[in-house]
C-alpha cells in the first residue's frame, strides 16, 4: 500500500513535533547501541525557525526527521540527526529526508564542504550515493562547538583516548569543488555571469 509522505523544509508551525523528534531519535540510539549527539529542544526548535531543518509527515503524523548546521564559518555544513520511525520505514524514506537536506545545504551554502559523522552502514550507502567520500577527522571542521557536541555519546572516550582522530564513527564529506557537475556550483556559475555582465552593462 503507498503512503502519502511529504518532506518539508521545517518552521515554526513544526515545533510541536520536537519532543516526538528527540524521543524517536533517542530510542533509535538505545536501540542501536551506538552513539548520538543529544540535542535540547531548543536546539530543534531553532533549526526548524532558521530554516535549518527537514521534516517527514504523513498527514499530521510525524515520520522522519534531518536538521543541518553550519561550522568554522560557514565552511563546513553538517547533516545530522536523520531519523525515520519504524513503522515508515522500506519506503525510501531516509534517502528523500537525506536527499532534501543535501539540497537545502547546497542551496543555502553553496561554498560549503558538506559532512557527517555515522556508525550506520545505511546512512552510509545514502551519503556515497550523493557523492559523499570517506575521510580522516582531520579533514573535518576543527570548530570545538562541533566536537562538543560528541560529549554527550557513549563512544566519546574513543575519540578523546585517539586525540580526536578516531572513533566508532565515519567521516564522510562532499567537496562542491571535486563535483564540477553539481547544479548548484553551476547555477552559481550562472548568477556570477549574469552579475559581470550586469556590472559591465552599468558601467
Amino acid at each position: 500500500m503507498e503512503i502519502n509522505i511529504e518532506i518539508l523544509v521545517a518552521n515554526e508551525s513544526h515545533i510541536p513535533y520536537v519532543d516526538i523528534i528527540l524521543n524517536t531519535i533517542e530510542a533509535a540510539a538505545k536501540v542501536r547501541g551506538t552513539g548520538i549527539a543529544k540535542r535540547s529542544p531548543e536546539y530543534v526548535k531553532q533549526k526548524m525557525i532558521e530554516g535549518k531543518a527537514i521534516i517527514a509527515l504523513c498527514g499530521d503524523e510525524f515520520a522522519g526527521f534531518c536538521y543541518i548546521e553550519t561550522w568554522s564559518n560557514k565552511a563546513f555544513v553538517a547533516n545530522s540527526g536523520l531519523i525515520v520511525v519504524d513503522k515508515f520505514r522500506g519506503h525510501g524514506l531516509a534517502k528523500k529526508i537525506k536527499r532534501r537536506a543535501f539540497e537545502l545545504s547546497r542551496q543555502r551554502f553553496p561554498e560549503a564542504k558538506i559532512f557527517g559523522l555515522t556508525s550506520g552502514l545505511a546512512v552510509m550507502k545514502i551519503n556515497s550515493e550523493l557523492g559523499y567520500v570517506p575521510v580522516t577527522f582531520s579533514e573535518l571542521t576543527d570548530d570545538e562547538a562541533f566536537w562538543k557536541g560528541c560529549q554527550s555519546c557513549v563512544n566519546y572516550d574513543i575519540l578523546q583516548r585517539t586525540g580526536g582522530t578516531k572513533c566508532i564513527c565515519t567521516a564522510m564529506l562532499y567537496d562542491p569543488a571535486k563535483h564540477p557537475d553539481d547544479p548548484f556550483n553551476k547555477a552559481k556559475k550562472d548568477n556570477e555571469e549574469a552579475g559581470e555582465t550586469e556590472e559591465s552593462e552599468n558601467k
